[in-house]
């Protein structure tokens, strides 16, 4: 829960105030991996920070800086901080102490000003021993038919914690609307035998780009959905959208994780999980684009039925799914959307966006599409997969790709065309992937 720091204004003498740069308030955010505690300054600071231990101590040193308010206000609730302590230093500076419970490992960085906040001093707490952000874990693709696992969709709320996102005409922040629209999701999702949701975050902090693609991984996610509200410069646009990962940001994508080393030991290239921790940059690179372009093909197959469905309840801004560049679409095995509820920057749509009923009308409708999707294309070893098998029309409406098949290879098994096997499954080029599930038109 955010405190302010309440502004005493009598605290200090006028000659202090105006010595140099004003440490005006201060927040702290509480998030499952780290404390984030956040200073309100009038500009842009230069500042030093270290730890002490026995007792455990973090001191902050902010140079040519005073303090206007009091720390006593603050509530410290759940996080370390046992107490705030501050006092002039070598006349100019301002020394800021925060009194521990435990030992923390501190990281801090400045932010710049944006819709909502001035120039900030951001000092992350990072607590050894609380639930923590994953490190990636090895997808398997299971094709186990004996299985009726739930299909997982995480779910991200955008934004968060000193990150407001989008601000609407009335105020309405985008981060506290998508947090309520993802906590109905989930539930929806939930609700459904066969299904389990999972959320990047959880209250309101936040939760770099990153690190939500993840938490995505580390839950081996069927589907991660990222929930948003649009907005524009002017009042004027209107209406829902869903986006995927464009192509153009696949590829960039694609040289950023080759590049790095130690990502390609957790990618899968086919059944069974395939490392490329031992593969030349040549295969490396081909069997990372096979698995974007099949996730970016699903993601938006995906997402054109949350369309449909989106439709029913709201204007839509676009008639099909966008493609972008955003980074949080961008991870290389598990289909991604991105879903824009509406533009909160727009008068009515504000409205619309605050009220609960019509919160669950949207999410509602993201969890129809997503449940159209896979009910017609359900991941293998699903529950979903076994209820389809065991009536009977599983082999006549979905083909798996095994090694070495082509997609006209596939048309001509199924007595179908490669233009109607794109098509129906949305494919924008005529490649397939190892254990890739493509929905066959009825004859």
């Amino acid at each position: 829960m955010t405190v302010l720091l309440l502004f005493v204004s009598a605290c200090l003498q006028s000659g202090n105030l105006t010595a140099g740069t004003l440490v005006e308030g201060a927040r702290i955010w509480p998030a499952p991996d780290h404390t984030r505690v956040v200073f309100e300054t009038g500009a842009g600071v230069s500042h030093s920070i270290f730890a002490l231990e026995n007792p455990a101590r973090l001191v902050i040193d902010i140079k040519n800086a005073a303090l206007k308010g009091d720390f006593s206000d603050l509530d410290l609730g759940d996080s370390p901080i046992r107490r705030i302590r501050s006092a002039p230093r070598n006349g100019s500076d301002l020394r800021v102490v925060l009194d521990l419970k435990m030992d923390i490992k501190p990281r801090s960085f400045q932010l710049e000003p944006n819709q909502q906040y001035g120039h900030r001093l951001v000092v992350d707490l990072i607590q050894d021993g609380r639930e923590s952000l994953p490190e990636p874990t090895q997808p398997v693709l299971r094709d186990d038919s004996g299985n009726k696992r739930d299909i997982i969709v995480v779910i991200d709320a955008g934004h968060g914690g000193e990150d407001p996102g989008a601000i609407g005409p009335a105020g309405t922040l985008e981060k506290d609307v998508v947090l309520s629209m993802a906590r109905t999701l989930k539930s929806l999702i939930n609700s459904k035998p066969g299904y389990a949701a999972k959320m990047t975050r959880t209250g309101d902090y936040y939760i770099d780009l990153r690190s939500r693609t993840l938490l995505a991984r580390k839950h081996n996610a069927d589907l991660f959905v990222s929930v948003h509200a649009d907005a524009f410069r002017s009042s004027q646009p209107s209406g829902a959208s869903v986006f995927a990962l464009s192509q153009r940001g696949a590829t960039s994508e694609t040289a950023r994780w080759l590049a790095r080393s130690e990502n390609r030991s957790d990618l899968i290239g086919g059944v069974g999980g395939v490392s490329l921790g031992d593969k030349n940059d040549v295969l490396a690179g081909v069997l990372l684009d096979l698995s974007m372009t099949a996730s970016i093909n699903a993601s938006v197959g995906v997402g054109d039925y949350v369309l449909r469905q989106l439709d029913g309840v709201t204007k839509l801004h676009k008639p099909g799914v966008e493609q972008a560049a955003f980074a949080v679409l961008k991870s290389p095995d598990i289909p991604s959307i991105l879903v824009e509820a509406g533009f909160i920057s727009n008068h009515q749509e504000e409205r619309n966006l605050r009220n609960s009923a019509y919160q669950r009308r949207i999410a509602t409708a993201v969890f129809d599409g997503i449940d159209d999707y896979f009910q017609k294309t359900p991941p293998p070893g699903s529950l979903l997969a076994w209820q389809k098998r065991q009536s009977g029309n599983i082999s006549a409406s979905q083909y798996r790709v095994q090694r070495g098949d082509t997609l006209s290879g596939v048309a001509r098994k199924t007595q179908t065309s490669v233009t109607e096997l794109m098509r129906y499954n949305g494919l924008r080029d005529d490649r397939v992937l190892v254990g890739q599930t493509l929905r066959i038109p009825a004859s």
